[in-house]
């Protein structure tokens, strides 16, 4: 009896291990590579890890991720047969990334146990830094530190002043003057003409340029930009713009503590609106309620789309104490597809909530 119990025994593992081997079977050459230490300005950085399948079906890498965009993939696409190499390929981009790196690609295969993990290690030694990191923008040879100057918040009673660097990388004077500056912004350059940069430099002359913001002038709410010309010996190019961005917020600071437990109070019964699934070139009209629960006049500033597709229209300006109201959107679906969201910022004499934010969502088919 029991030589009949281990010969049944043997003919299960026998058909068990014949059963596993049929099977695709992964066996890789290395799972890690260390890139050592090597130069930013080195550039792109590979390693090829290859496999071969041991097994005697098809294998398959069913995806391939790596764990950041730094890390770009490659594979074999097509099925490996038995006996059959394979590779994945793994670049790291070491722009801009100095210091030490430990990334991860997670293979997924058909094999029994279908994930590996891969690594890359190494670590970047940063490259020198040259004028044009600190000066990247650049126009018509003066280099700017940047070609934005976001003032963020501005009280609306505010002139808030900033500055930007720059440099004259060319081998002749530069004058820098300015055109197309609106009224609310005094803008000015510090000295006015950049020294030339001399054979031996690596840059002439650098100087700042002075921004002026007054926000009482500008009379609006919210987030703002302006775009200016920046003229360099008296030559005007359409790329040569610089931006000023400010968001003009009501300064409540001055308010009482019996002020502010008197003011007005938005509260919306809901600040999200998703309608579903429509067709393309379908509209959609949504009234937003709410109600002043403060005591004194509620007064709606402004109401604000991100986009043309999303008309806002308050139904009143002023609202009452205990007064209910509401603003209705309407988003035009023409030439939009896929997932939806357009955000509609309202800006109030609310001290809690100046600025709101209720939005449209949904899907659109095509």
């Amino acid at each position: 009896m029991k030589k009949i119990f281990f010969a049944f025994m043997a003919l299960l593992l026998a058909v068990a291990v014949s059963a596993q081997t049929k099977q695709p079977q992964i066996s890789w050459e290395k799972t890690s590579h260390d890139f050592g230490t090597f130069k930013e300005e080195a550039g792109l950085q590979t390693a090829i890890f290859e496999f071969t399948n041991v097994g005697e079906e098809p294998l398959y890498l069913t995806n391939v991720k790596a764990s950041c965009g730094c890390t770009a993939t490659d594979y074999t696409k097509e099925p490996i047969q038995k006996g059959k190499k394979g590779f994945v390929k793994a670049s790291y981009n070491p722009q801009n990334r100095p210091g030490k790196f430990n990334k991860s690609i997670t293979v997924t295969t058909n094999c029994e146990n279908p994930t590996t993990i891969l690594t890359i290690t190494g670590e970047v030694t940063p490259r020198e830094k040259g004028v044009e990191d600190y000066y990247p923008k650049d126009f018509s040879g003066l280099r700017l530190r940047s070609a934005h100057l976001a003032l963020n918040n501005v009280f609306n009673t505010e002139i808030k002043t900033d500055t930007i660097g720059v440099v004259n990388m060319t081998e002749a004077p530069m004058k820098v003057t300015f055109q197309n500056v609106p009224k609310h912004i005094k803008v000015w350059m510090e000295p006015e003409t950049l020294a030339a940069k001399k054979p031996s430099d690596k840059m002439g002359q650098t100087g700042v340029i002075h921004v002026s913001y007054d926000a009482k002038q500008k009379n609006d709410w919210g987030f703002l930009q302006d775009r200016i010309s920046v003229v360099v010996n008296d030559s005007v190019s359409s790329k040569n713009k610089l931006t000023v961005s400010a968001t003009i917020v009501e300064d409540f600071s001055h308010l009482s503590a019996t002020e502010l437990a008197n003011a007005p109070k938005i509260v919306f019964s809901q600040t999200e609106y998703d309608f579903g699934t429509i067709k393309q070139g379908d509209k959609v009209t949504y009234e937003y309620k709410f109600k002043n629960e403060g005591k004194s006049d509620l007064i709606i500033r402004k109401v604000k789309a991100t986009c043309g597709c999303t008309v806002p229209n308050p139904e009143k300006m002023v609202i009452k104490p205990g007064e209910e109201s509401f603003i209705k959107a309407t988003f035009n679906s023409a030439g939009k597809k896929g997932h939806q969201s357009k955000p509609i910022t309202i800006t109030t004499n609310d001290p809690t909530n100046s600025s709101m934010v209720v939005k449209i969502v949904g899907n659109i088919e095509e």
